[in-house]
């Protein structure tokens, strides 16, 4: 069955980034899959956290940080990048900040990142 999705729900996160789902648990009630866009303003950071669910991830501008057990990715506009589940990572932005799309298998869901304090 074909299902239109006519527009994103906006997920609060502290630190100014934006978090616009378009398909996910919380949007369109998919645990599948997730869809959402992001926008993170110039020195963004989250904490740590080892995700239950593959991240695709696609930068559309600026520079997405990845840091991992293997060091530190800078990933620019026109890249991507994909991180494991049980694979401990960190996000930031770069100094211009960074506008990307996630795709997350299953679907995102805040228990399932696995957040550090």
């Amino acid at each position: 069955m074909v299902r239109r999705i006519d527009s994103a729900t906006r997920i609060p996160v502290p630190g100014g980034k934006v978090i616009d789902e378009y398909v996910g648990r919380v949007n369109s009630g998919d645990e599948t899959l997730s869809i959402a866009h992001m926008k993170a303003p110039a020195g963004w950071e989250e904490p740590a956290q080892t995700p239950e669910f593959t991240e695709y991830t696609l930068v559309l501008r600026g520079t997405v940080v990845v840091e991992h057990a293997g060091g530190t990715t800078e990933v620019g506009a026109g890249q991507a990048f994909v991180s494991e589940p049980g694979e401990k990572i960190r996000y930031s932005s770069g100094p211009e900040g960074a506008e990307y799309v996630a795709v997350c298998l299953p679907a995102f869901s805040p228990e399932g990142a696995g957040r550090e304090e």
